[in-house]
């Protein structure tokens, strides 16, 4: 794997940590793909740090379960947007 990578993949999985951020906002972070992101997350990671790529599989897996709250969070938003004006 190329350091460029390497480093990529790095600091792609610390931020996720300390933010715990979903792989759509890691890759506006980083202004890469949401494909890119997940492909470094979950397969380079394990290459790379085992230990870190559990501790993302977790965070990833939290926002994973939390999805469909935040989904419905933002319809409700939209709606009430729509209807109030």
């Amino acid at each position: 794997m190329k350091a460029y990578i390497e480093s990529r993949v790095l600091a792609i999985a610390n931020y996720i940590l300390s933010t715990e951020a979903t792989v759509r906002q890691a890759a506006r972070e980083f202004r890469i793909s949401k494909s890119t992101v997940h492909k470094d997350v979950t397969e380079r990671i394990a290459e790379l740090n085992p230990c870190l790529a559990k501790q993302v599989k977790h965070v990833l897996k939290k926002n994973m379960d939390e999805r469909h709250i935040r989904g419905g969070l933002a319809t409700k938003r939209k709606y009430s947007r729509a209807h109030s004006g």
